[in-house]
């Protein structure tokens, strides 16, 4: 019998006089209780300064440098962001529920474009350039805020992130869970599963005996759920952990094919430069010059 890995709902308590979380991780203090897939009601906003990363978040997976800005919707699936921090880098993170200020509150006309920001924010929001950068100043800055200083700094950047165009939706393709708790319990468990696992094959009839269904109801649920067939959703995690080792390890490129679980060098290079646009050696070559 398969050990099913168990799914995460994390519960947020926001601080003493507060009605958000705020937290702030450095190399001393590192968030790293929540490297596995979870969901929690509340909205999260992340700013990494400087660090470096995997973005997990639903169906998507990717690889960030020089900092991140993301806002994570309700209830939908991610892991935390950072492996480790080093000297001048930090990790900030807000976590409120929508109705935070009350039920009605980004319903009133000065406040519904906050409440469409929400809406997009299930699908996940990743934001670029100088806009990652003056709203990611300015979340740092909230720190030595009274709570309520705090609170219209917060609106205030919500507002900034609503008016910037510098941004991308991570799953434009669609990422859909059903309204029921079991789902979301399922698909933690696979991805929690493929995060575990990922270096070796996984074959359908394992993952499919591990959330107890047939192989061709699981095909067919993981495709609706996530856009992907579960061997893409697999061969993209590789291809994201190879990136990751392409920046941040020295060692050669067969053995960056072999630890991010491909057993044939080709079919490695061919995935890695369809889905990166590079082959591995261009793309460590280039990540010198590259700002994000």
């Amino acid at each position: 019998m398969i050990k099913s890995p168990k799914p995460a709902f994390e519960k947020i308590e926001p601080g003493f006089g507060s009605s958000f979380s705020y937290r702030t991780y450095d190399e001393n203090h590192e968030n790293n209780n929540l490297n596995f897939w979870h969901y929690h009601p509340e909205l999260e906003l992340v700013y990494v300064k400087k660090g470096t990363g995997k973005r997990q978040v639903g169906s998507h997976i990717s690889y960030y440098r020089n900092g991140e800005l993301i806002l994570i919707g309700s209830n939908l699936p991610h892991c935390g962001f950072t492996d480790s921090l080093s000297n001048y880098e930090r990790e900030t993170v807000i976590q409120m529920k929508p109705d935070f200020l009350g039920e009605s509150f980004f319903q009133i006309p000065e406040m519904r474009s906050i409440q469409g920001l929400f809406e997009r924010a299930k699908m996940g929001i990743v934001f670029h350039g100088d806009s990652k950068r003056e709203i990611g100043s300015k979340i740092e800055s909230l720190k030595d805020l009274q709570s309520y200083e705090r609170l219209l700094g917060l609106l205030e950047i919500l507002k900034l992130l609503d008016r910037t165009d510098n941004y991308t939706i991570l799953n434009a393709q669609g990422f859909i869970l059903e309204t029921e708790l079991q789902d979301n319990n399922r698909i933690n468990v696979i991805f929690n599963f493929v995060k575990e696992e990922f270096k070796r094959q996984i074959s359908l009839e394992e993952i499919s005996e591990l959330v107890n269904m047939t192989v061709p109801a699981f095909c067919r649920y993981f495709k609706k759920i996530t856009g992907k067939t579960f061997t893409q959703f697999v061969n993209e995690y590789r291809l994201v952990h190879a990136a990751k080792l392409l920046h941040e390890k020295p060692i050669s490129i067969t053995d960056v094919c072999f630890e991010s679980g491909f057993n044939n060098f080709s079919h490695f290079n061919k995935q890695f430069k369809k889905f990166t646009g590079k082959t591995p050696s261009t793309y460590r070559n280039e990540l010198k010059n590259v700002v994000s």
